[in-house]
């Protein structure tokens, strides 16, 4: 049968009714519960000079940038956002240069957490999983997480070729939408510009769900 009944009465329908919110829990969190998400990234920053608000800038690309143009485009779209937030403006023929740039690395891992319940009724909720009897799984896509680990830098030098400013932002999460993330990272590794503080630090950006 689909499920092993081995309860009566009340004790029954109390089963059935915890099998229901446990149902109910997992597309609550698959869905997501709130309007916004929260971007944290690892941030390390360096100003050995200090830049003048308002200062204009051109984007500077490496060899392997300029074989990717469209990517390369999409980034620096990005980056002309944060650093107008922090009052930068991209103008050609600049004497400050910036280079950004951006890895992704995605990884998929089986889910080994959970808690099994159903008082004889066969649910098994957790582990990746949710199955009722001996039915298998009911939701197959729970079982394995793909997160994505992303790096975005951002270098500044002045005329003469040295570095002004130079700042890194790491993030691990399970968002797979990258140009809202990125765009969140590179407000988070320009927090504090033009003088940010010194050391590793932990930024939160909250971006829309």
């Amino acid at each position: 049968m689909f499920f092993h009944l081995k309860l009566k009465g009340n004790r029954l329908f109390a089963a059935i009714n915890m099998a229901r919110l446990a149902l109910l829990t997992v597309v609550f969190l698959a869905t997501g519960c709130t309007s916004v998400r929260l971007i944290d990234s690892q941030v390390n920053s360096f100003a050995p000079q200090v830049i003048a608000a308002g200062s204009s800038y051109q984007f500077e690309r490496l060899p392997s940038q300029l074989a990717d143009p469209v990517n390369q485009a999409r980034l620096e779209k990005l980056a002309e956002q944060a650093l107008g937030k922090v009052g930068l403006k991209r103008q050609n023929g600049s004497l400050l240069r910036v280079q950004v740039t951006a890895v992704q690395r995605q990884e998929n891992t089986v889910n080994q957490s959970g808690v099994g319940i159903g008082w004889g009724l066969g649910w098994v909720v957790g582990h990746g999983e949710l199955s009722v009897g001996s039915r298998g799984t009911l939701l197959p896509w729970l079982e394995t997480q793909t997160s994505y680990w992303r790096q975005v830098s951002l270098i500044i030098r002045n005329a003469a070729g040295a570095v002004v400013f130079e700042s890194h932002a790491s993030h691990d999460g399970i968002w797979a939408d990258s140009d809202a993330v990125l765009a969140a990272m590179l407000d988070a590794a320009l927090q504090g510009f033009p003088t940010p503080p010194a050391g590793v630090r932990r930024v939160n950006i909250e971006i829309p769900n």
